[in-house]
């Protein structure tokens, strides 16, 4: 049983993303919210596996609710679908903890396809948000000096250090597995102890901390 959460305000648009989640989730139980404050109220009261948040809402930012998800169910996968295709609603969503950001403008089958990726272990994102978020940290690319004590070290090894590069650049598990000769499965299991070892929960985060370790220069 897959228990989601919907959160939109748009009586006709809350409907067509139930029926996207039914085609690729059919066994699903869907909580609908229009409002931030009822998101939070159902956060606290059931487990997500999960979350299809909107940013633009009555009351607030969706992001409020990514945030609370991040905290208090750090296993639920939360997935921007909005509107928004700028860096001002994209990176407060991907730093709040966002697994995956979806823009509504796409056609239906791509959005389920972005969808179905959710049950391999990739993050759902939209081409022009990967491109955005690829740009905006290779722009970043410049390792920044930091002393020791700044900085903790986390010990990688050197599979996990190619894996960490790849997924910060932008790569699936797929092509990953097919880069390093290893299946998809296999991957999967090196990012989920590389997010662990350096205690991120995105894609967007890991990438940052490849950044700080100067990986981008390799």
């Amino acid at each position: 049983m897959t228990n989601i959460l919907l959160l939109e305000d748009l009586p006709e648009i809350r409907a067509w993303l139930s029926s996207l989640v039914m085609q690729v989730f059919p066994d699903a139980q869907i909580a609908e919210a229009a409002r931030v404050h009822d998101a939070l109220g159902l956060v606290s009261a059931i487990k997500f596996d999960l979350a299809l948040v909107d940013l633009g809402l009555p009351d607030g930012s969706g992001v409020d609710v990514v945030a609370a998800l991040r905290e208090h169910q750090p296993e639920t996968q939360s997935v921007v679908v909005t509107i928004h295709d700028d860096d001002e609603h994209l990176f407060p969503a991907l730093q709040a903890g966002a697994f995956g950001y979806i823009l509504k403008e796409q056609a239906r089958e791509l959005i389920i396809e972005q969808l179905q990726r959710i049950s391999q272990g990739e993050p759902p994102l939209s081409p022009s948000i990967a491109r955005r978020v690829m740009a905006y940290f290779a722009a970043k690319s410049k390792p920044q000096p930091a002393s020791p004590s700044a900085m903790p070290h986390v010990s990688l090894t050197e599979r996990e250090t190619e894996v960490l590069l790849r997924v910060a650049k932008g790569y699936t598990l797929p092509e990953i597995g097919q880069q390093l000769s290893l299946s998809r499965h296999t991957i999967a299991d090196y990012v989920k102890q590389i997010y662990r070892k350096l205690n991120v929960s995105s894609r967007a985060e890991a990438a940052l901390e490849a950044q700080r370790m100067g990986l981008f220069g390799r």
